[in-house]
This record gives structure tokens, sequence and C-alpha cells, in this order.
């Protein structure tokens, strides 16, 4: 059976998702924070981040929370991390028993909450559930296969997008951790940021295998102390994502990490980049979380010195090849 679906968020990812889901027959609206990338949608059928793909006839657009909640049976949450609480303050008057999905990787500033956490604040009566794992929406928008993970408290939700989303271009497994599958998508971003400097730099293969494979081991010891499952951190949504976030050129946190390894201020990679780089706007955040649970993050500890304390990036890589003996852990 069709079913009604709002995405709340016209980026790449929300229109990506919106565009897989009305191939499958659902009645999509997305809500868009600005109206001319709403009128693109309704009037030219095209998304600006997105420009080789053709908007489905029933994917509709509006500025309207209501309009865009009222008679739907499953709320999408993409946008940018450090709008999400404001975004659901202001749609939350008209959720009713809708389903919350939340598609969008990061942290809460300030609370250092995970999004789950902003959302369940928010919305306590809803059940809801997060949707990871390694997923360029330039891939997903023209059906390459993709698989993600739907992580969730509520076996309701895990059956549902399940059975919404899957088909033969989307594989999509279960989990109910959610704490663990929001931490790998988070933190990710910050490895793939890092991945992108060491590239800017111009170093070699050997220094980007170390960096992913000691990245993923600070991404796990944190994600354990903060309560995730130790086998989700190696799954899809988080060395899955790693992969697909260090190595592709669709990554907007790698290319962002390319400028600054090039030299480039934050400003600069922001502006050459031109839509949400979640790493920059995390890599504070998890560099608290890692005090906060007395986890050793050197590569967190290295590019946030980069970004904050004008450490040069090649002195940073030799900080890092220049530590303390220790045995691999």
């Amino acid at each position: 059976m069709n079913k009604n679906i709002c995405i709340i968020g016209s980026g790449s990812w929300g229109v990506a998702l919106g565009i897989h889901l009305a191939k499958l027959k659902n009645n999509i609206k997305i809500w868009s924070y600005k109206k001319e990338e709403c009128d693109m949608i309704n009037n030219e059928k095209k998304c600006m981040f997105l420009p080789n793909v053709s908007i489905p006839n029933n994917i509709i657009c509006t500025t309207d929370f209501k309009e865009a909640i009222e008679d739907t049976e499953m709320i999408l949450i993409v946008t940018p991390s450090k709008a999400v609480r404001e975004t659901v303050s202001k749609f939350k008057q008209y959720v009713t028993n809708q389903q919350i999905i939340i598609c969008s990787k990061g942290f809460e500033k300030g609370t250092l909450y995970t999004l789950n956490e902003v959302v369940e604040e928010e919305l306590p009566n809803s059940k809801i559930g997060g949707l990871s794992g390694p997923s360029h929406a330039e891939e997903v928008s023209i059906g390459i296969p993709t698989a993600l993970v739907i992580a969730s408290k509520h076996q309701e939700v895990l059956d549902n997008v399940q059975n919404i989303f899957m088909n033969e271009a989307l594989r999509i497994y279960t989990s109910n951790d959610i704490k663990g599958a929001e931490l790998g998508g988070a933190l990710k971003n910050i490895i793939a940021f890092c991945a992108g400097t060491i590239t800017g730099l111009g170093l070699g293969d050997n220094t980007f295998a170390a960096l992913l494979t000691r990245g993923l081991s600070e991404m796990a010891k944190l994600s354990i102390k903060m309560g995730g499952d130790p086998k989700t951190i190696y799954g899809l949504t988080g060395l899955g994502d790693l992969i697909v976030t260090c190595l592709s050129n669709h990554s907007r946190n790698r290319r962002a990490g390319i400028l600054i390894g090039q030299g480039k201020t934050i400003e600069e990679a922001k502006k050459e980049v031109g839509m949400t780089i979640e790493a920059i706007d995390n890599i504070e955040i998890a560099y608290e979380l890692s005090k906060k649970y007395d986890v050793e993050m050197p590569i967190v500890d290295s590019i946030y010195n980069i970004l904050y304390n004008n450490l040069k990036p090649l002195d940073a890589v030799n900080q890092l090849m220049t530590r303390e003996k220790k045995q691999e852990d």
C-alpha cells in the first residue's frame, strides 16, 4: 500500500530519498526552508544540488510545515544537524502519530546530544528511528545499489522502514543500536575531513590507510564508551560509511578537508564547497565528547587544533607520527 511521507529538508539527501520513495509509488511532500528551492522542485522538477536528475510528479514541495506534515504517516528529518532542534520545535505542533526517521548525521552543540536524543526530547511520545549508512545522494537518486541500516528501539519502525524503502536499488538492514548507528554516522564525517586534509597535503596511500584505520579505532572507543554496541561501528553505519565518505569525490567533508590541506581557511572551504559540511559543525563537539568520556582521540585532537589553534596540517601529521610507542588497540 502506498504511503504518504513527509521529508523535512530539500537538500541533496532529502531530495534523493524523496525520489527513491516516489519511484516506489509513495506520495512525497518535501518541506523546504528556501522558497527558490521549493519553486525549482515544483515548477522545473529539478533540485539545484542534483542537477542531473528529474523530480517525479508525485513529489511536491512546500515552505509550510502544516501542509507538509498533514495527512502523512512518516516524517523524515533531513536537515543539517545544527538545525534539527530548532526545526523540530517549529513543526512538532503538527505531529500526530507519524513515525519519525532521522536521516541527518551529527551532534547538538552545547548539550553534546546525539540527534536521536534531541528529537526524543522534543517529541517524547513519538516512535523514532535513525537511517544511516554509506549513501551518497548523487548515487541513491539515480538508483545505484546501496545498503543502509534503520536503527530504532521500536520494532514497528524497523519493519515499516524495511517494507517502505526496500527494492533492488536500496537494501535496508535493521538494528536496535540507535546510539551506535548515530555515533558512526556523525564521527565518520570528521575522519573523512581528516582524510581529505592528508590528500590535500599530497601524502600517499600508506598515510591514507593509516588514517582510516586509526580513525576507526577512535570512533569505536568513543562509541563503546557512550553506550554503542561494539559490533555496530564495524558495520554499514560505521566502517561502511567511513569508507564511502573518505574515498569519494561526492563527499563534502572530504572536499573541505582537501581545501584545508591546501592552505584554505574554514570560511574559504565552506564557500567553495557550497553545501553543509557536517564535519566542520561537529569537530568541536567530538573533541568535547572525547574529554567528557576520557577517550584518547589523537586524530580528533589534531584536526581540532588545525581548525581552532592554528596548528599547521603537516605539523599535525608529524605530531601523530612521533607519539609515544604503544601497542595497537
